[in-house]
């Protein structure tokens, strides 16, 4: 039986904006068992990646973690914070969002590494990729062989500008080893790069959208991470590449025994590379189990609606069924207190305005469900009148206006 590697209890993450506060990932939970692939499927603008940027511990200003845990198996780690952080440590699991920022950051790059969406970004158009490889590999080999404890793993091997320019000037001040060279050209060649010793030495404007993503990888896996977390890997590229990236993805998961977090709005990919999957909507799991619980069992009219819009090749010239609306801004004050797809649900019902809770599905003992249809059949006398959400929409339109009115008005009297 697998066990867990990380546990992620009620999780938020707050953006503070001019416009307000915008809930971008809402009280989220879920289990990630040590070697497998676990799914986060969804639309854009669901609340993905920034739930992989709150495990990676990057989630930038005006953004914040305002609640829940984040627990992450590390028998070694445990016993390192014990005695300085008691209250982080729970017999081998360690809340990452408990022990101070230096640890947390710390184990990116060792236990924990990213490929972000866009690798021509991500890499820093005046260095070789070879180069930029190399010095991931160097960081994380001067981190290992200091001992964990409260302080950074990475502490003091930071590489910054003036680093780099004395790198080029004095032979004493290189920072990169040749072993790490070597290290960065083995990795270029475990992800397919043809010609690594040549390919090290260009830059990134010389490769091609398919290749950058390879180096991504290849840069995510210098400090051979116990968690690879993907994020949309595969968009911008042809289909062809698609399958290359995602070949080489299962291979290096399959050799390795590393866990993968794999983020996409592509229920194929999902398909054909995880194990278990959590289906995302408003910042919410709203649906998560066995790929046999969500695409057979699902509950979820939201999981129904995608699996909807996806093409069937043997019905040729049928229609897709795309789901009506859009996904919702997330402001807090526009979120309302009931299921945050109601309005755009073709089942919606009276009870479906108050906030549904996980609820268990059929299927394997993993499925759960925010929606009242995993409890009981949907009940057409119960249904909300169509147009309901229009209407009620138009009625605090038309309440503003008026009070906009009065006030005038009341303006123009005093005057």
């Amino acid at each position: 039986m697998s066990e867990d590697i990380l546990r992620v209890s009620d999780l938020s993450t707050r953006f503070f904006t001019n416009e307000g506060q915008v809930n971008a990932v809402e009280s989220v939970d879920m289990t990630i068992e040590r070697g497998e692939v676990f799914g986060i499927v969804g639309e854009s603008g669901s609340g993905k990646s920034v739930t992989a940027l709150s495990i990676m511990d990057l989630v930038e200003s005006p953004g914040e973690i305002t609640d829940g845990s984040i627990e992450y198996r590390n028998e070694d780690l445990a016993d390192a914070i014990r005695d300085d952080h008691p209250h982080a440590v729970d017999g081998e699991f360690v809340d990452l969002l408990s022990v101070p920022e230096t640890v947390h950051s710390g184990l990116r790059g060792t236990s924990f590494s990213m490929i972000f969406q866009d690798p021509e970004s991500s890499l820093n158009p005046s260095l070789t990729v070879g180069e930029q490889i190399a010095e991931a590999v160097e960081v994380q080999r001067r981190a290992s062989s200091r001992p964990r404890s409260g302080r950074a793993r990475t502490q003091g091997v930071q590489y910054s500008l003036g680093s780099y320019i004395a790198s080029t000037i004095l032979p004493s001040k290189k920072f990169v080893t040749e072993e790490s060279k070597t290290r960065a050209i083995e990795l270029l060649e475990l992800v397919g790069i043809p010609d690594p010793v040549k390919r090290a030495d260009e830059y990134p404007h010389q490769y091609s959208g398919g290749m950058l993503q390879r180096a991504m990888i290849a840069q995510a896996l210098a400090g051979e991470p116990d968690v690879l977390v993907a994020d949309e890997p595969t968009t911008a590229l042809d289909v062809t590449i698609q399958a290359q990236i995602l070949d080489i993805l299962a291979d290096l998961q399959e050799r390795t025994g590393m866990t993968i977090i794999l983020i996409t709005h592509n229920l194929g990919v999902i398909a054909r590379m995880c194990d278990r999957v959590g289906v995302m909507y408003a910042g919410e799991i709203v649906e998560r189990g066995t790929l046999e619980d969500v695409f057979v069992d699902h509950v979820h009219p939201y999981t129904e609606g995608l699996l909807g819009s996806v093409p069937d090749l043997e019905d040729v010239g049928g229609r897709l069924e795309p789901i009506e609306g859009n996904v919702p801004s997330l402001l807090a004050h526009e979120m309302g207190d009931g299921c945050y797809f109601a309005d755009r649900c073709p089942r919606a019902m009276e009870e479906c305005l108050h906030k549904p809770p996980d609820i268990e599905g059929e299927g394997s003992d993993e499925h759960v469900a925010k929606c009242y249809l995993a409890e009981h059949p949907y009940d057409e006398s119960q249904a909300l009148p169509e147009g309901y959400f229009e209407d009620r929409t138009m009625g605090e339109v038309t309440a503003d206006e008026t009070s906009s009115d009065e006030t005038t008005e009341e303006m123009r009297g005093d005057d």
